[in-house]
């Protein structure tokens, strides 16, 4: 053989040193890449205590679901809860060696690398495993680089060292992306298909494992064509891995694609009360609090705020028929041949609100009208079905946007069999009132239900926390508690007569009663139960507004919101709902200042209590000790206020009229580790208050709530100046309740429509509802009074002559005994001029 010629020696020496360097160079290079982007890569290890974010649930306290707040629909779920054929979908799509190799497929990168380069694409499917993935979203941009390909890969095989496949593949699962909010396979399920994951059919498995490729453009619902290609591939794919049998695919394959949004199933409709719980969790806990998958549970009794929702519509659609149509919502012009689906699309973006339907009227005829709802379905309303005893013929015209209602009830009075009748619709319109309504426990100030308004999708705007309108009289109750404490009691009289105040600069005042009449001299107990302006503003001129003002402010007003004039006596505070009904909870629990409060529990998404409320709670019988009966206090002064002696020193002998007063009561005992609430008010004037206002429905202004056949309720109502504002406030079984009707531009609600006619009938029928099932309240009066007979004049009767029977304070006695008989003159004084100074 002949030997190698020098030439070529020298050719292969130099191609294998120039081999050598380059391998040495590459290897240096690829040293130092890897040192560098190996040095910025997290630890993996953070993915086993990984936070997925996950929505907020708030719930009522029967665990009732209210709302879900937070960017992301996602419930994780462990792996073993996912059924395997849905694994083996994602597998057959994503990744079919997932389980063969450590964490990089060098198949598939190799395939990609050729088709890199041999053709013109810049970005090439493949060679991602799902290990890859789950790096790439837990820690990598979605830059398309080979610096992040490179850093994608070292993750991976970190991954593998670090984490089981089945670790790997359960974060995948949880969060990948499928499109409409939904992170994560459970998620996906419950929006797509409405149900869990061992629910799922096969096709559905499939439409959803394909979905993460293209999770926006061609989801089930975007884009179901482009999804059941997908689908229909994946089970091919499942097939010829041995994952289904062929007439598995053929059935899933023939299954017409059938997904459709599904929220999740909101049980109690209370979006006031949701976003009170959304405000306060991110005060609390800051913008987290609504990715953190915490669950909220409120103090709302879900029972008695569907009794609210429905007490608010039924009242305002009543108040809003007594005034008359007012016409179409608006009006759109419709062309000649635009028919229901055209007109439905106009529709779009105008909310329902609460069962009140948008509609656009199509045509009319013999009294009769066709509209359009927004799904595009046609409904008649028949001439008997229109507003009044007016049919939608005369009152509509064709492109009137108007509303209408399905009447359940007619449809519930069906025979059997008539259960697929169509759904007979009648036309409404939404009232031109609103309203809030606040029902709390009297004891704690737990919240039980709440509406701040007609319709949360046609304003937001709380009314029950936000609203500042002027209570009217039902404001008058503070002020005459005011009274009582400054040496008034029940049977005090004060004269219903003309008076004139005039200021410095010559500005006369003149308050008038609501009916312009004069009784004369009224004892208070009638005064308050007959709601006499005149005696207010005398009671209040007597006392003082400075000393009313601070007294009042006990309650838990802010004493800035009380005007500091006479014209408070008359109710013109700026006042809240939520603020008014605290207030009344003090003369329904004995005189303890208790809070508002509705978040009772907070547990983070393993179940942990995170935070649990503990009210201060209002315990007449009770002293500062939890389970302990009440002790004598020998101080109990708030303020500069003395709330009277916890047991009553010895009487005198008037103070024995009746054994009743020694008569023995249900003792109350604070819960275990609960704190007694600070006081508000002497108790005995918490119970003088509570007796009047009783006597309001009995044979008052609240009259009307006679019908709930209770003992123990009482209120009071309120109306303002040209009726631009309607309240009731009262109480029973336990519970305090404030409803508020009126225009949010303080307009006038109309002629006749005072507390009792506009407000009085929301309260009674939330009460109705609340109340059943409920203990009577104790109405034992507390230590410290006597029961005393009076004379129609005030003055005070020896025992066993009759009159009427009154409980006053102990130390009223004095005062009572020395008083004088009113005498026989009875007739109203002339108009009397005082300084309004």
């Amino acid at each position: 053989m002949r030997s190698m010629s020098p030439r070529l020696r020298r050719i292969l020496r130099w191609t294998l040193l120039t081999f050598a360097v380059l391998a040495v160079a590459g290897a240096v290079v690829a040293g130092v890449l890897y040192a560098r982007i190996s040095s910025g890569l997290p630890d993996v290890e953070t993915l086993r205590e990984v936070e997925l974010q996950e929505p907020m649930y708030v719930h009522a306290s029967d665990g009732s679901l209210i709302a879900v707040f937070g960017e992301m629909r996602r419930y994780p779920v462990g792996i073993d809860e996912v059924p395997e054929r849905f694994k083996q979908a994602f597998i057959a799509i994503e990744d079919s060696s997932f389980y063969e190799h450590h964490g990089v497929d060098f198949k598939g990168v190799a395939r990609a690398v050729w088709l890199l380069l041999t053709t013109d694409d810049e970005r090439v499917p493949g060679g991602s495993t799902i290990t890859q993935q789950v790096a790439r979203q837990f820690f990598l941009s979605t830059e398309y680089s080979y610096t992040r390909k490179a850093a994608e890969m070292l993750l991976a095989f970190r991954m593998e060292r670090e984490l089981s496949k089945d670790e790997i593949f359960e974060l995948y699962l949880n969060n990948s992306f499928f499109g409409n909010r939904a992170y994560g396979v459970a998620a996906a399920a419950e929006f797509y298909y409405g149900k869990k994951l061992d629910e799922l059919d096969l096709d559905e498995m499939a439409a959803l494992a394909g979905t993460p490729k293209f999770p926006s453009s061609a989801n089930p619902l975007s884009n179901p064509a482009r999804s059941k290609v997908r689908r229909d591939y994946i089970l091919e794919r499942m097939e010829m891995l041995g994952f289904i049998s062929p007439a598995e695919r053929a059935t899933a394959q023939a299954t017409a694609m059938h997904a459709s949004p599904h929220e999740p199933p909101i049980q109690l409709y209370a979006p006031y009360i949701a976003e009170m719980v959304r405000q306060e969790m991110v005060e609390r806990y800051g913008a987290e609090a609504l990715t953190r998958g915490y669950r909220v549970t409120t103090t709302i009794d879900a029972d008695m705020q569907r009794a609210a929702n429905t007490a608010v519509r039924n009242g305002l659609v009543t108040y809003d028929r007594r005034h008359g149509w007012r016409g179409a919502e608006q009006q759109f012009e419709l062309g000649e041949d635009e028919g229901a689906e055209e007109a439905s699309a106009r529709l779009r973006g105008i909310p329902t609100q609460v069962d009140m339907v948008p509609a656009i009227v199509l045509e009319t005829r013999d009294g009769a009208a066709t509209v359009v709802l927004p799904s595009g379905r046609e409904v008649d309303l028949g001439s008997e079905d229109g507003w009044g005893n007016r049919s939608p013929g005369s009152l509509l015209e064709r492109g009137d946007m108007v509303r209408v209602y399905r009447d359940t009830e007619e449809e519930g009075e069906a025979g059997e069999g008539e259960a697929d009748a169509t759904p007979r619709y009648r036309l409404t319109q939404i009232p031109a009132a609103q309203t809030a309504l606040v029902t709390m426990e009297a004891r704690t100030g737990a919240l039980r239900a709440l509406n701040g308004g007609f319709s949360f999708a046609g304003s937001k705007f709380n009314r029950a926390t936000q609203a500042k309108r002027q209570p009217g009289s039902s404001y008058k109750p503070f002020l005459y508690a005011a009274a009582l404490e400054k040496g008034y009691h029940p049977a005090s009289v004060v004269m219903d007569a003309p008076v004139v105040f005039q200021d410095r600069a010559g500005n006369i005042w003149r308050p008038q009663n609501d009916d312009g009449k004069f009784i004369g001299p009224m004892r208070l107990r009638e005064a308050l139960v007959r709601s006499r302006n005149l005696v207010s503003v005398r009671m209040l001129d007597t006392i003082g507004v400075e000393y009313a003002r601070n007294y009042i402010s006990h309650f838990g007003f802010e004493k800035d919101s009380i005007p500091p004039n006479l014209s408070m006596s008359l109710g013109t505070a700026s006042l809240t709902p939520l603020s008014i009904a605290r207030g009344y909870a003090a003369f329904a629990n004995g005189g303890f200042r208790v809070e508002p409060w509705l978040i009772d529990e907070v547990r983070d998404r393993d179940g942990v209590v995170i935070f649990k409320e503990e009210p201060v709670v209002a315990c007449r019988e009770c002293s500062g000790q939890a389970g302990s009966p009440v002790a004598a206090q020998p101080d109990n002064t708030v303020g500069g206020f003395n709330f009277g002696p916890t047991t009553p020193p010895p009487a005198p002998e008037a103070a024995d009229a009746d054994a009743d007063a020694e008569a023995p009561r249900q003792v109350q005992t604070l819960p275990a580790d609960a704190e007694l609430a600070p006081r508000a008010i002497d108790p005995r004037v918490a119970w003088q208050i509570h007796s009047i206002l009783k006597d309001v429905v009995k044979r008052g202004t609240g009259r009307q709530a006679l019908s709930l056949e209770r003992e123990d309720v009482g209120g009071k109502t309120g109306s303002t100046n040209e009726h631009r504002d309607a309240w009731f406030s009262g109480f029973g079984g336990g519970l305090v309740t404030t409803v508020w009707v009126g225009r949010d531009d303080f307009t006038s609600l109309g002629r006749g429509e005072y507390g009792g006619r506009a407000a009085l009938p929301v309260w009674i029928e939330l009460m109705e509802a609340a109340l059943e099932g409920r203990p009577l309240t104790d109405d034992t009066p507390p230590d410290g009074m006597v029961r005393v007979s009076v004379a129609a004049n005030g003055s005070l009767l020896p025992e066993g002559s009759g009159g009427i029977q009154e409980w006053v304070k102990v130390e009223d006695l004095e005062r009572m005994q020395g008083w004088s008989d009113w005498g026989p003159d009875e007739s109203v004084p002339t108009e009397e001029v005082f300084d309004i100074f």
